[in-house]
């Protein structure tokens, strides 16, 4: 009988776990599939956003530094989008760069 009881277990946790893969695997919106002007909108409306950018690449484009975590700095960033082969849309979050180091490699 315990036998039995095993299977309706594991058949419910089998639909939960590809539920949560499916909610997981929901795309991100992707910049080569929008217009230029879309994906700055996007990126201004939200501050900061996780975006598609290739088959296999995503990056977290922000408006500017009041996103990006101690220690990084807003460079500007550009993507493909579906009418423009590089469109700035926003920027990204980059270490900033260690004073110290100017001086170091000047000697």
């Amino acid at each position: 009988m315990s036998r039995l009881m095993g299977w309706p277990f594991a058949a419910t946790l089998l639909a939960v776990l590809a539920f949560a893969a499916q909610a997981q695997a929901q795309a991100r919106p992707d910049t080569r599939t929008m217009s230029c002007e879309q994906g700055r909108a996007l990126v201004q409306s939200t501050g900061a956003i996780v975006l598609t950018t290739g088959p296999h690449t995503y990056d977290r484009f922000v408006v500017d530094g009041r996103f990006c975590p101690s220690g990084q700095i807003a460079e500007p960033a550009w993507v493909q989008t579906g009418d423009a082969a590089r469109c700035r849309i926003g920027n990204i979050c980059v270490l900033a760069p260690d004073p110290e180091d100017f001086w170091r490699f000047r000697r």
